[in-house]
C-alpha cells in the first residue's frame, strides 16, 4: 500500500489537512461535495506515478472553516494562494464535481500555472435541459443510490455509515459548506462560460454516461466550450468514474498527463 503522508498547512490563516503521497509531476487532486476523508485506491494508483497532494478544502473534513469562505470564487483564490505556499509553479489537476468546477475557476484566473486540468464530472457550467440532480433535497439513501451506476457500491456506502461523532461532524460540515458555495445560484456559476477560453491548456473532461447529478450533457457542453478539450464517457458508470472504474481512470490520467508537453 502506498503510505500517504498526512500534514496541516495554514494558508491565508486557514489550516487545511493535506495528504501527499508518491513522486514524479505534481498533481493536485481536488476533491467534489462528499470531501476526502479516506485515501481511496485510484488516489494510491496515481501516486504510483505522480507527486500526488489531497487536500481537504476550507470548510470540509478536519480543514478549518473560514469566515471568508463565501463562494468558489474565493476557494479559488486561495488554492493559487496554497499552491505558491507549497512552491508548486506548475501543475496538472484532477477536480471532481465541485473540485472540476473550481479547478476551471483557478485557471481561468492564473492559466501559466496549469500544465493540464482533468475534470470530472465537472459542476460550474449551466446547461439548459441538463439540469443537476438535486443534492440538497436528497437524503442519504437517494443520493448514495444516484451517486453510483453499480448498485452494489451504493449499498456499501450506506452500510459504512460514520459512527464517531467526529466523523458525522465532518459529514454535516461539508454539506454546510457546499450549500455556501453551491446553493444559489445552483451547483453553477452564470459567468464562467465567458472565460472558459483562457483555459489555453490541455483538457480532458471524464464522464459517467450514467451520471445523474451532472448529466453528461455538461460535458459535452463544456467539451463545445474549452478550446481542444477531449471528452471520455465511461459506460455503466455514475458520477465518479474514479471510483466506479478506478483502474482505468488511473491509467489513463497517467496516459494523458505524460502526452502533455
Amino acid at each position: 500500500k502506498m503510505k500517504f503522508q498526512e500534514s496541516y498547512v495554514t494558508v491565508d490563516g486557514c489550516r487545511v489537512r493535506l495528504r501527499r503521497a508518491g513522486e514524479g509531476a505534481a498533481l493536485l487532486y481536488l476533491h467534489g461535495a462528499n470531501g476526502a476523508m479516506q485515501v481511496q485506491p485510484f488516489m494510491e494508483d496515481l501516486a504510483k506515478s505522480f507527486d500526488l497532494l489531497v487536500p481537504e478544502h476550507p470548510g470540509f473534513g478536519y480543514s478549518d472553516e473560514p469566515e471568508w469562505l463565501e463562494n468558489i470564487h474565493d476557494l479559488a483564490y486561495f488554492y493559487l494562494d496554497f499552491l505558491k505556499h507549497q512552491g508548486i509553479d506548475s501543475v496538472h489537476v484532477v477536480g471532481s464535481s465541485i473540485g472540476g468546477w473550481l479547478a476551471m475557476e483557478m485557471a481561468i484566473r492564473d492559466p501559466s500555472r496549469f500544465k493540464s486540468l482533468i475534470l470530472v464530472g465537472a459542476a460550474g457550467l449551466r446547461v439548459p435541459g441538463a439540469l443537476p440532480g438535486d443534492i440538497f433535497v436528497w437524503n442519504a439513501e437517494t443520493m448514495a443510490r444516484n451517486t453510483f451506476f453499480d448498485q452494489a457500491l451504493a449499498e456499501r456506502v450506506l452500510a459504512n455509515q460514520p459512527t464517531s461523532s467526529e466523523e458525522q461532524d465532518a459529514i454535516l460540515k461539508n454539506k454546510h459548506t457546499v450549500a455556501r458555495l453551491a446553493w444559489q445560484p445552483r451547483l453553477h456559476d452564470p459567468f464562467l462560460s465567458k472565460w472558459l477560453h483562457r483555459l489555453d491548456m490541455p483538457v480532458k473532461l471524464v464522464w459517467g454516461e450514467n451520471d445523474k447529478i451532472m448529466p453528461v450533457a455538461c460535458g459535452q457542453a463544456l467539451k463545445d466550450l474549452i478550446p481542444g478539450a477531449e471528452l471520455e464517457v465511461y459506460k455503466s458508470c455514475g458520477h465518479l468514474p474514479q471510483v466506479e472504474h478506478a483502474a482505468a481512470f488511473s491509467a489513463s490520467v497517467k496516459k494523458f498527463v505524460e502526452g502533455v508537453k
